[in-house]
């Protein structure tokens, strides 16, 4: 039972899986974050410019 336990690798698989899903989240987050930095300061900038 604990040799099957041992080479039981289920677990270490879904945590793989979790930290790519994690690692994918965080990069999808900061571009739009520069994406939502940039797109405010050209909205500004027209804004600027009709006023």
């Amino acid at each position: 039972m604990i040799k099957n336990f041992i080479k039981d690798e289920n677990g270490a698989t879904a945590i793989e899986y979790a930290l790519i899903a994690g690692l994918i989240a965080l990069v999808i987050i900061g571009a739009t974050q520069n994406i939502g930095t940039s797109l405010l300061a050209k909205f500004n900038e027209v804004v600027a410019k009709l006023v």
